[in-house]
């Protein structure tokens, strides 16, 4: 179920009951398992959780960039400008992918073309997706460049992507994904392969073009410290489900699911100088079989015997904010 909080005319991209599966020598990988939420216009969304969590595999099924086969969309709705993503032919698809969807990925130096220039990339992108030619297209490239902060952005336009560091290969990365003035940019680990300082600087720059053009992010990552001062609302992920939901300060100051609580308990914080972090003991889920029971349960201090035989629901426990667990942390009791 999608959160009760989000009615239809509110989203701009709406994600009901999605799963996927990887077809493998080894068995079927049930990666993604009815994964369902909305987004707002203009939201910044953060998905996190650990690798393995199904994370960038529902993104990615969103707009069918899985490699088909292995995977395999096995069902759900992906519903955007009136329109279900998963229904249309890839020509059609290739009209939304770079133009009203971005797309920036966790690993510039791979995903940019080693053999064009920037601004050929550039370039490409506005004459799939727009009216512009001639003058304006390269007019319109050094606009974007500058806007994500890259020095002599004119000149930058004929470098090649080895010829940039980490840091300018991934604003190239944000400018392309910005190029046609998307609705949605999705966002899949983009500062993971970057230096602390590098980090901070991108994120800022997502920041400042979120206020600018109002247009939606969802944030995938790893690391719940970096979405504190960058998300509206968060979606916390475990085993190929959604096990929370909520508004990004409820979650830190009322985490209602104990992945989430740990997943906290694991940042460094500089108010708790000298205290250990915690660590989520055991191993994650395995998604080699459809869930029966809760996944974290065998990893959970708050586990009874209905966690090890009923798959939790997702349900409201407080204003905009969901999990999916048969425990209520804060009364230390069972849920009804």
């Amino acid at each position: 179920m999608r959160g009760a909080y989000l009615s239809g005319k509110d989203a701009v991209l709406e994600v009901s009951d999605l799963s996927t599966e990887f077809h493998t020598p080894d068995g079927v990988v049930h990666a993604v398992n009815g994964v369902s939420f909305a987004l707002r216009s203009g939201e910044f969304l953060a998905v996190v959780g650990e690798s393995g969590s199904g994370k960038s595999v529902t993104m990615m099924s969103m707009l069918k960039l899985i490699p088909m086969p292995p995977g395999k969309i096995v069902a759900g709705k992906v519903m955007f400008d009136h329109q279900d993503l998963l229904e249309l032919e890839t020509s059609q698809l290739r009209k939304v992918r770079g133009g009203e969807i971005g797309f920036i990925f966790q690993d510039p130096m791979t995903s940019l073309n080693p053999v064009l220039t920037i601004g050929r990339q550039i370039t490409e992108s506005l004459e799939l997706h727009t009216d512009l030619s001639g003058d304006a297209v390269n007019d319109r490239a050094e606009e974007l460049l500058t806007m994500v902060g890259l020095p002599d952005a004119r000149a930058r336009l004929k470098s090649y992507p080895h010829e940039l560091s980490g840091g300018m290969r991934q604003r190239v990365m944000i400018a392309i994904a910005l190029a046609c003035s998307p609705k949605v940019i999705v966002a899949d680990e983009p500062t993971t392969a970057l230096d602390v300082t590098i980090q901070a600087q991108i994120i800022e720059i997502m920041k400042e073009l979120r206020e600018r053009l109002d247009t939606a992010v969802i944030w995938i990552t790893h690391d719940l410290g970096v979405v504190a001062g960058l998300a509206d609302r968060v979606i916390v992920m475990y085993g190929g489900k959604i096990v929370e939901e909520a508004r990004v300060g409820d979650l830190y100051a009322n985490p209602q699911h104990p992945y989430t609580r740990g997943l906290l308990g694991s940042i460094p914080r500089l108010d708790q100088k000298g205290q250990e972090l915690s660590a989520i003991e055991g191993s994650p889920a395995s998604i080699r079989a459809i869930p029966t029971s809760c996944s974290f349960a065998p990893r959970c201090d708050y586990a009874h015997d209905r966690c090890h035989t009923e798959v939790p629901v997702l349900r409201e426990v407080g204003a905009e904010h969901m999990a999916a667990c048969w425990w209520d942390i804060d009364g230390e009791r069972p849920r009804l």
